[in-house]
C-alpha cells in the first residue's frame, strides 16, 4: 500500500521525464506524435489502475485512519518531512484524479488518431503537451496524498506552471492573457497562504497536519488562528474560486483546451476546497468559526452571481459562449461547497465533499460534450449553436444532444444523479450550522442557496432548449457526426459513475462521514 500510494503520486513526474526523450523504449508508432500520445495513455492508465488497486486495498471499516502511510525525514532543521497518506476523505479525490487524467489522455489520443491527417491542425508537439498534462497529474495527486503543510504547499503550486502552458500553447481565442490572468491570480494567492501555513508551523512548532489536525488548535491562539485563517483561506478562495476572486476562471475555461477544461475544473477547483477541509477546519477552528459566516455569505453570492451571469449568457442575441457559461455555473456549484464548509457540521462538510466528486464527474462531462460540439461546429456560441434554421442537436446529432441533456439535468441537481445529494445536504447543514455560529444568519443563507437551484435549472433547462431542441436536419444540410467510439469510450465512465452516486450514495458518504467526523473532533474519536 505504501509502495502504491508513492507510484501514484511519482508515476507521472517519471513518465513526463520519458515522454521528453527522442524516443522512449517501446513507444513505437505509426507516427511520433501517436507514440507520444499513447504513452501518456500508458502511463495515466497505470496510475488509475494503481489508484483502484489502493482503493480496493483501503480499510473501508476505518476510513477515518490514515493508510499507505510514508513519514521520511526530508528537512530535519524545519521537521519538514516526506509524509504521505489517504483517508475517507482524499481517496475519493484521488481516484478521480487519475480517472479524469486517464480519460483526457485517451480522449487526446483517440481524437489525433481519428482525424485526417489534412483536418489536424499545425500546432505545438504533443511531447510537450503529454508531459505537462502528466506534470500536472503529479501536482494535483500529490496535494490529495501529502500530510505536511511545505509539501502541500509544494504540491499546490506545482499544477500552475503546466495549467499556464496547456492554455497559452494549446488553447484558442485570448489564450495568452487568459494564461497570464490565471498564473497571476492563482500566485499572489499562493503568496498569501504561504504566509500563512509558515505562521501556523513557526507556532505549533510542526508542519505535520495529521499533529496539528489531533491538537484541533489547541496550541495556536485564536488570534494567530484567525490570521492564519484568514491568509490561508485567501489562497484557497482564489484556487476555489470564491466570488469576487473567480474572475480568472470564465477567461481560462473559454480559452482552454477541452481536455484543460476537464482537468481545470474536475480537479484543480478541488485543490481550494480540499483545502479549507483538511488544513483550515481542523488546524485553526476558533478562527474558522469567527470566519464562517463571511465564508458563507460569499459562497451564497456567488451561488446568485454564476446563475445570474448564466442567464445573462443563455438569452437570445447575447452571443454567450457555451464553455463561458459552464464556466459561471462552476462558480455557483463551488459555492454551494463552500457553503457546506461554513457550516461546521459533519453533514455541511460531508455534503461539501460529495458536491467536490459530484462537480468533478458532471462538469468534467460537460466540458468534454461543449469541446466535441465545438469541434463540430466550430463554435461554442450559443446563438450559433441554436441554428437560425431551428435544427440543433436532436436533429443533426441525437446521441450527442442526449448526452448534454444528460449533463445539464445531472449539473441542475436532478434527484436519483450525482449532482443532488452534495448541494441538499450543504443546504440541510446550513439548517443548523455548528455550535457558535448565528442560526438565524445561516438560515437565511440556506434560503438564498435554495433559489440558486431554482436559477441553475433555469439555465441548465434554456441551454438544453437552445441547443439541442429543434426540427429535423434541413435537406441538403452537411450533415455533423455523432458520439464516435472514442468518446463514447471516454465518455462513458463519467455518466455510470454520475447514476452510480446518484442512486447510491452511501458509497462515497460511508468513506467521508467517519472522517470527517473525526477531523471535526479533533482526532479524539
Amino acid at each position: 500500500m505504501q509502495f502504491l500510494l508513492a507510484l501514484i503520486v511519482a508515476g507521472p513526474l517519471l513518465g513526463a521525464a520519458a515522454a521528453l526523450l527522442p524516443a522512449p523504449p517501446g513507444l513505437k508508432g505509426k507516427s511520433p506524435d501517436q507514440a507520444v500520445l499513447r504513452h501518456g495513455v500508458t502511463v495515466t492508465g497505470v496510475i488509475l489502475l494503481a489508484a483502484i488497486v489502493l482503493a480496493l486495498g483501503f480499510d473501508h471499516d476505518q476510513p477515518s485512519r490514515m493508510q499507505a502511510t510514508t513519514d521520511i525525514s526530508w528537512i530535519p532543521a524545519l521537521d519538514v518531512r516526506i509524509h504521505l497518506g489517504v483517508d475517507g476523505i482524499s481517496l475519493p479525490l484521488l481516484v478521480l484524479t487519475a480517472l479524469l487524467s486517464f480519460l483526457c489522455a485517451l480522449y487526446s489520443y483517440s481524437r489525433q488518431r481519428h482525424q485526417q491527417p489534412a483536418s489536424r491542425a499545425p500546432g505545438p508537439s504533443p511531447k510537450g503537451f503529454v508531459a505537462l498534462l502528466l506534470v500536472l497529474e503529479s501536482g494535483t495527486l500529490a496535494t490529495f496524498a501529502v500530510l505536511d503543510l511545505i509539501l502541500f504547499f509544494l504540491a499546490f503550486e506545482m499544477v500552475l506552471i503546466p495549467m499556464y502552458f496547456l492554455i497559452a500553447r494549446w488553447g484558442g481565442e485570448g489564450k495568452q492573457a487568459a494564461a497570464w490572468k490565471f498564473i497571476l491570480y492563482t500566485l499572489l494567492g499562493s503568496v498569501v497562504m504561504l504566509l500563512g501555513l509558515l505562521l501556523i508551523g513557526v507556532k505549533a512548532g510542526t508542519f505535520d497536519m495529521v499533529a496539528l489536525a489531533t491538537d484541533n488548535g489547541r496550541g495556536l491562539t485564536t488570534s494567530v488562528q484567525v490570521i492564519a485563517v484568514l491568509a490561508i483561506g485567501i489562497g484557497l478562495a482564489v484556487k476555489t474560486p470564491m466570488w469576487p476572486l473567480h474572475s480568472w476562471l470564465p477567461d481560462a475555461h473559454t480559452a482552454a483546451p477541452t481536455v484543460g477544461s476537464v482537468l481545470l475544473a474536475g480537479v484543480l477547483l478541488k485543490m481550494g476546497t480540499y483545502g479549507f477541509v483538511r488544513i483550515v477546519l481542523p488546524i485553526a477552528p476558533d478562527g474558522m468559526r469567527i470566519f464562517a459566516p463571511y465564508l458563507a455569505a460569499f459562497a451564497v453570492a456567488g451561488i446568485i452571481y454564476g446563475s445570474l451571469a448564466c442567464l445573462a449568457l443563455v438569452r437570445p442575441g447575447s452571443k454567450g459562449d457555451l464553455k463561458r457559461l459552464i464556466a459561471y455555473s462552476s462558480v455557483g456549484h463551488m459555492g454551494f461547497v463552500l457553503l457546506g464548509i461554513a457550516t461546521m457540521t459533519p453533514t455541511g462538510v460531508n455534503g461539501a465533499l460529495f458536491a467536490n466528486v459530484a462537480h468533478g464527474l458532471v462538469t468534467g462531462l460537460l466540458f468534454f460534450l461543449v469541446g466535441a460540439v465545438k469541434d463540430r461546429y466550430g463554435t461554442a456560441d450559443l446563438d450559433t449553436l441554436a441554428g437560425a434554421t431551428g435544427a440543433a442537436l436532436y436533429g443533426r446529432a441525437p446521441r450527442l444532444g442526449a448526452l448534454l441533456a444528460f449533463a445539464a439535468v445531472a449539473s441542475l441537481g436532478l434527484p436519483g444523479l450525482a449532482g443532488f445529494w452534495g448541494e441538499m445536504l450543504a443546504l440541510f447543514g446550513a439548517f443548523e450550522p455548528a455550535e457558535g455560529l448565528s442560526r438565524p444568519a445561516f438560515l437565511t443563507f440556506m434560503a438564498i442557496g435554495a433559489f440558486g437551484t431554482l436559477l441553475t435549472a433555469a439555465y441548465l433547462l434554456l441551454v438544453v432548449r437552445r441547443v439541442c431542441m429543434g426540427g429535423p436536419r434541413p435537406a441538403g444540410e452537411t450533415p455533423i457526426a455523432d458520439v464516435q467510439g472514442y468518446e463514447f469510450a471516454a465518455w462513458t465512465p463519467l455518466v455510470a459513475l454520475t447514476v452510480l452516486a446518484g442512486l447510491w450514495p452511501a458509497v462515497l458518504l460511508g468513506l467521508t462521514d467517519p472522517a470527517v467526523q473525526k477531523l471535526l473532533a479533533g482526532g479524539t474519536q
